[in-house]
């Protein structure tokens, strides 16, 4: 199968859709399909991959980094003209998703659409523009495009309702995660990293990795955790339930933050007005080649967003071993089981910090949510199972078409 992507966001930017892309990339590569990548030009990077094409982008920076793509480029129309594709697969409506589509329909083949996005959680990276007309447009812009194309994915299965709430009549939807690529992360240093942030074995550390930025409900997950360290502050046992068995003490409780945005420098003041900046490590960017080692490196997975159509950083942190308490939210709920791999929770501080502080104080509970989340994220949440299901849509969308 000859597969085209087009995508708005992609390498090196670290976060969902580009890892998204590249985990699907890879697998359909692994089993014998060729893939080409459309995406916005990056300055200062060089494509490894001899099929990814470049659209001209304009540089722009609102809280992050992120290309503009120009969805015109006669050289990159020129390589399109001489492909012969069997399907293309769009990553957004909008931009590049334009370009997507016009393809499609001038090469008479099917259009996928992969919808990524609670739009209405994202309005406020639009600029000048009132949130709630931000929030209108992108979704009346998404639906009317999901409408028009031959299959529609969404990550999650409770994402599926949403967006048919949100009028899309499409009878073609698919719930397909994204999965975690094995090879990336197998044979974690977790060592390296607490030597490097000087984290004991006694200390138990708080994980998370995401962008730091309002809908990810960043400021929420910090004063919450905030509260969680003032109590755990002194060396106290840990409880067990195996009989006869010593119990091992803990000092600290410690806080680990890897990832960039706007709200860095107001969480850092929260950190510092608690009177915690010894305990609050805000590590930045990490590569995907150091990605295993720092989730090896953490205890219990925190989390708050309420944004997420899916949630790879939960799908990886679960293949991690690491329990997980998160805000319940769309998205979430259909990857965390409560009290199985980890607690979901009401968006209430006292709650937040119960389930986290339960953990914290039971070695067994911790140890049995990690083998569960372990195993469900092996299961399910493999890049190459979702690989095949991705490949799955294709081919129906393909028979269809050529019926």
């Amino acid at each position: 199968m000859r597969i085209a992507i087009f995508t708005n966001n992609y390498l090196p930017n670290p976060y969902g859709v580009a890892g998204s892309v590249e985990s699907f990339r890879k697998e359909f590569e692994k089993l014998g399909h060729k893939v080409y990548i459309f995406a916005p030009h990056w300055k200062g990077y060089k494509d490894e991959n001899q099929n990814v094409f470049r659209y001209p982008s304009l540089d722009i920076e609102i809280k992050i980094k992120f290309p503009l793509a120009i969805p015109y480029s006669r050289k990159v129309s020129q390589v399109l003209k001489n492909l012969d594709l069997d399907i293309i697969h769009s990553q957004h409506p909008n931009l590049l998703g334009s370009a997507a589509m016009r393809w499609a329909r001038k090469k008479n083949i099917p259009l996928v659409f992969t919808w990524h996005t609670l739009y209405d959680q994202y309005a406020h990276f639009v600029p000048f523009v009132p949130r709630k007309l931000a929030a209108w447009w992108a979704i009346r812009n998404a639906r009317n495009y999901a409408n028009q194309c031959d299959a529609v994915i969404t990550p999650t299965p409770s994402v599926i309702e949403i967006i048919k709430n949100w009028g899309v009549t499409n009878k073609n939807i698919t719930a397909v995660p994204t999965g975690v690529e094995e090879k990336q992360f197998a044979n974690p240093n977790q060592k390296s990293i607490r030597k490097k942030y000087n984290i004991k074995d006694s200390e138990i550390l708080l994980f998370v990795m995401t962008r730091l930025t309002a809908e990810k409900n960043i400021e929420f997950l910090v004063e919450a955790v905030a509260d969680v360290l003032k109590k755990n502050n002194e060396i106290h046992p840990v409880k067990s339930r195996v009989a006869g068995a010593a119990l091992p003490q803990f000092n600290r409780v410690k806080f680990m933050i890897c990832g960039e945005g706007n709200l860095k420098n107001n969480l850092k003041k929260i950190v510092q007005d608690s009177g915690l900046a010894d305990r609050v490590i805000f590590v930045g960017i990490v590569l995907d080649e150091e990605k295993k080692n720092y989730y090896a490196a953490g205890d219990i997975f925190v989390y708050s967003s309420k944004s997420e159509t899916q949630g790879m950083i939960l799908t990886e942190a679960m293949y991690s071993g690491l329990p997980i308490v998160a805000v319940r939210a769309t998205g979430v709920q259909d990857i965390v089981e409560d009290s199985k791999t980890g607690f979901l929770v009401s968006e209430n501080r006292q709650e937040f910090q119960e389930m986290v502080n339960k953990l914290i104080s039971d070695s067994v509970l911790r140890k049995d949510f990690s083998e569960e989340a372990k195993k469900s994220a092996r299961e399910k949440y493999t890049s190459s199972v979702c690989a095949k299901k991705m490949l799955e849509v294709y081919e129906k969308c393909i028979r269809l078409k050529r019926a």
